[in-house]
C-alpha cells in the first residue's frame, strides 16, 4: 500500500511538472522587496516541496506543511537528495509536518506564511476557511505576511467548459473530467490516471482513480474573512501580476492572489 502511496505522489510530480512554480517564487520575492524580506517561511499546502525546497535552497527557514503524509515522504526524499554542498552554502533549513492547515500550529511565530496553487479552494466550507485564516494569523510575528492564492469561479466554470482534458504520453496518461455545481460553487474532478509503476520488473501500468472537489469564493468575502481573523492591510491581485487590484479583477482573471499583513 505504502509503495502505492509513493507512486501516486511520484505521478503527481509528473502531472505537475509544467505548473507554474519559477510565477510563485517570482511574485512571492517581490512583494517580500517591498516590505521586508522574511527568515521563515512556512509552505502551508507544500505537497512534494515543489517551492519548499528552491526557497530553502535560496537560504530561507521553510516549515514544510501538509495533511498528506505521501506527499512529505516524496518532498522529504527529494530534499534529502539534493547535494549537500549547496544546501550547507545556503544556510536555508526545510522541517517537514504534517498538519491540518485548518488547524496547525508552531512552537514560535513566523515571518511568513505562503498557500499557493489553490490550495484554500479545496477547503469547501467556509468555517474551514476561515479556520485555516485564524491559525495563520495566531503563528505569524506581528506585521508578519499571508500570501496566497485561489482559482475564482469563472476559472473553476471554464474548466467545466473545457473538459474533458486528457494527457497520453509514454509513461503517464490520464482522463480528466469535470463538474461544475452552480448551487454550491463548487466543481467535481475526476482522474483516472494510467501509471508506468516503477517497481514493476515487467513495466506494466498501474490504474489510479482521484477524486478533486475545490469550491469558489468571492474575492469580497475573502477580504471580510481575514479581516475577521484580524488581518489589517490586505491587496489583491490577479494572474501573477504585482500591481495591486483597485477594482475587481476582470472575468477572464484565472488565478487571484491574496496578501494580509498582521
Amino acid at each position: 500500500m505504502m509503495a502505492s502511496y509513493r507512486q501516486f505522489a511520484t505521478v503527481y510530480d509528473r502531472l505537475m511538472e509544467n505548473m507554474p512554480y519559477a510565477d510563485w517564487l517570482r511574485f512571492a520575492r517581490t512583494v517580500w522587496d517591498r516590505g521586508q524580506m522574511p527568515r521563515s517561511v512556512v509552505d502551508l499546502g507544500c505537497g512534494t516541496g515543489n517551492l519548499s525546497i528552491p526557497l530553502a535552497k535560496s537560504g530561507f527557514d521553510v516549515y514544510a506543511i501538509d495533511l498528506s503524509a505521501d506527499m512529505l515522504t516524496i518532498g522529504r526524499s527529494k530534499w534529502d537528495e539534493s547535494p549537500r554542498r549547496a544546501l550547507r552554502e545556503s544556510n536555508g533549513s526545510i522541517r517537514w509536518l504534517q498538519q491540518d492547515m485548518r488547524e496547525w500550529e508552531l512552537p514560535e511565530p513566523v515571518d511568513t506564511v505562503i498557500s499557493f496553487c489553490d490550495c484554500l479552494n479545496y477547503l469547501t466550507e467556509e468555517t474551514d476557511v476561515e479556520a485555516a485564516f485564524r491559525a495563520t494569523f495566531r503563528a505569524l510575528k506581528p506585521g508578519g505576511m499571508f500570501m496566497f492564492d485561489v482559482l475564482p469561479q469563472q476559472q473553476l466554470q471554464r474548466y467545466a467548459e473545457q473538459q474533458p482534458f486528457t494527457l497520453d504520453e509514454r509513461d503517464v496518461a490520464y482522463i480528466w473530467t469535470c463538474e461544475w455545481d452552480e448551487a454550491t460553487y463548487e466543481i467535481e474532478h475526476a482522474l483516472t490516471i494510467f501509471a508506468r509503476d516503477e517497481h514493476d520488473a515487467a513495466g506494466r501500468f498501474m490504474r489510479i482513480e482521484e477524486t478533486h472537489v475545490e469550491r469558489a469564493y468571492e474575492s469580497r468575502w475573502i477580504v471580510d474573512a481575514l479581516k475577521r481573523s484580524g488581518f489589517a492591510r490586505i491587496e489583491r491581485y490577479a494572474d501573477f501580476n504585482t500591481v495591486p487590484l483597485t477594482n475587481e479583477a476582470p472575468p477572464s482573471a484565472e488565478r487571484l492572489f491574496f496578501v494580509a499583513v498582521k
